[in-house]
């Protein structure tokens, strides 16, 4: 009976002290986007908050490419012992798979660890545009298909994503124009080269507030107007399958506090970033939601990748 108890204990050791001494050195974020976007900044905001915790540091990588598939593949085919994270948005997980084949499988080579933060997303259009809210924009696509025209930031882009979805339900057809990236789609939108934009607050607010673009306003204003509208860009933390659960316990609570940091929120609110938080168990449950939810819009749409 000792024997087999010896046994059990030594089996069960690695795992209850895989977190004990962690981290042991430094620690890498990975975000697959350029810098300086939301999820650049959310991972910097939380390798800073953790670099005064811990004594090891944290560091961000940014992995771009392939529509976030680099850098989110190379999370998954790291050492699963919790020092190596992605930080990457929910096209990653609920858009991609639809779109061709991925080096990894995001719904098995990730252990989500907690979803991080909303993006609130706007709906603006060149002033020069004859409509001044949602129900007006709805009538005039409807006098004119095919004649506007909306900008996005690639095939399956969230901004595609959200107009498309705006079609679908308002029985409107206008015309895609992508843009690799959402600079040079808002730099056409200006000047009115493109005339409608669904997109990320924190890039647009500046333009609103000078007058250079109209706000017709956020998701919960155009689902007054649309019933079913529902647009809420996420971005999320991961660790590559097979991490042990206790470091991927302390990683949740440590980053959870840091989130919930009231000076961080109020920096961030204004820029259109919601900071959440859930438990492993909740998020990986919302992605599967959000996967099925966008996997049956994009094969009714008929989207393709680029």
């Amino acid at each position: 009976m000792g024997k087999w108890l010896l046994v059990a204990l030594a089996a069960l050791f690695p795992v209850f002290a895989a977190a004990q001494g962690f981290p042991e050195r430094p620690v890498r974020i990975v975000v697959p986007l350029t810098p300086g976007g939301s999820p650049d900044t959310i991972a910097r905001a939380i390798a800073q908050g953790l670099s005064g915790v811990w004594t090891q540091p944290v560091v961000v990588e940014n992995r771009t490419g392939g529509s976030q598939n680099i850098g989110s593949d190379l999370v998954a085919k790291s050492p699963p012992d919790g020092y190596t994270w992605l930080l990457a948005p929910d096209n990653v997980f609920s858009v991609n798979p639809y779109l061709g084949k991925q080096p990894f499988d995001p719904l098995v080579d990730l252990i989500p660890v907690t979803q991080v933060a909303r993006i609130q997303f706007l709906l603006v259009v060149n002033p020069d545009l004859p409509a001044k809210s949602v129900p007006e924009l709805i009538a005039l696509a409807r006098s004119k298909p095919g004649e506007l025209n909306f900008g996005s930031s690639g095939n399956g882009s969230p901004q595609h994503l959200g107009a498309t979805m705006f079609q679908l339900l308002t029985g409107t057809k206008m015309n895609h124009v992508p843009y690799k990236g959402a600079a040079p789609a808002v730099a056409d939108l200006l000047p009115g080269r493109i005339q409608v934009w669904i997109g990320a607050a924190n890039t647009l607010l500046p333009h609103i507030k000078e007058g250079k673009l109209r706000l017709l306003g956020d998701t919960p204003t155009i689902a007054q107007s649309v019933p079913g509208y529902s647009l809420d860009p996420w971005l999320g933390l991961f660790v590559p399958a097979k991490t042990p659960s206790d470091v991927v316990t302390k990683i949740h609570a440590e980053v959870v506090k840091i989130l919930g940091s009231p000076d961080l929120k109020s920096k961030l609110g204004p820029q259109g970033i919601e900071l959440v938080t859930n438990s492993p168990a909740d998020f990986a449950r919302f992605i599967r939601e959000d996967n099925a939810k966008w996997g049956k819009i994009i094969k009714e749409a008929g989207i393709k990748a680029d």
